[in-house]
């Protein structure tokens, strides 16, 4: 065996050990990614916030529900009301039943929840073969590896991934390597109105962030009220020294 030969093989073997070969049931781990929100001082990108909701509306509100969410939230990502209004009347919501016991919609309105697109959770076992859905309101709060595993499952499928009978789709930064949950991304499923290219990459890191922005969304306001306070307190310490000083600049040490 020839000496490249070998060391070809030595780094499949050393990319397969760090990718795929995790302990049992272990996910893959997940390249870090920079992200705007994620430093203490950061800040959500709102263009990459409406991209993101623009994506979930269009290939994951199908199955995936944001019940912690309101109409009205969207104002903080940078919707003026009569946008918020126009918004939310896209979306149909429950309105009671009819003369014939049927269930009524109506359009949203701005202080209405979003609406979960099943009547209830048998229906969502039905339409799922037997999985449910998880909400995703907190879904980065609680996902273990956080946005970057959150985007690398997104963009972690197979260019021709079939579910496997009784496994799911295979990708190795699910827990188990295989997941009930379909491809979501394919890419230009939807059409960003700053330009931006809709491939699966773009697609996953708009949507993670939409989604980091749900499960956070007075994040930027809390920050800004820290760093606000954190000057004021400083601003005091200053003060206080200085008049410390002057009170006591006449007694003899």
């Amino acid at each position: 065996m020839s000496a490249r030969m070998f060391l070809t093989m030595a780094a499949g073997v050393l990319w397969g050990s760090s990718v795929l070969a995790q302990p049992a049931g272990m996910p893959a781990q997940a390249a870090r990614q920079h992200w705007s929100f994620a430093a203490p001082l950061g800040h959500f990108d709102l263009a990459a916030v409406q991209r993101g909701y623009a994506v979930f509306a269009g290939s994951c509100a199908s199955c995936h529900s944001l019940s912690q969410l309101h109409f009205s939230d969207f104002a903080g990502m940078g919707l003026q009301t009569p946008e918020v209004v126009a918004l939310a009347a896209t979306w149909q919501v429950p309105d009671g039943l009819d003369a014939e016991g049927r269930l009524k919609h109506r359009a949203a309105r701005p202080d209405d929840a979003l609406p979960s697109p099943y009547s209830g959770p048998e229906a969502a076992l039905l339409a799922n073969q037997g999985v449910v859905p998880p909400d995703l309101s907190r879904i980065l709060k609680v996902y273990p590896g956080g946005a970057d595993r959150l985007y690398a499952l997104l963009c972690g499928y197979g260019p021709q991934s079939e579910r496997q009978k009784g496994r799911g789709f295979f990708n190795p930064y699910a827990i188990g390597h295989f997941t009930a949950m379909p491809p979501p991304l394919h890419g230009n499923e939807v059409k960003y109105a700053d330009g931006t290219v809709p491939d699966v990459q773009a697609e996953a890191r708009d949507v993670t962030t939409f989604l980091a922005w749900v499960s956070a969304p007075h994040q930027d306001q809390r920050r800004r009220l820290g760093v606000g306070v954190g000057l004021y307190l400083c601003f005091l310490a200053v003060l206080f020294a200085i008049l410390n000083r002057r009170i006591w600049s006449d007694v003899r040490k």
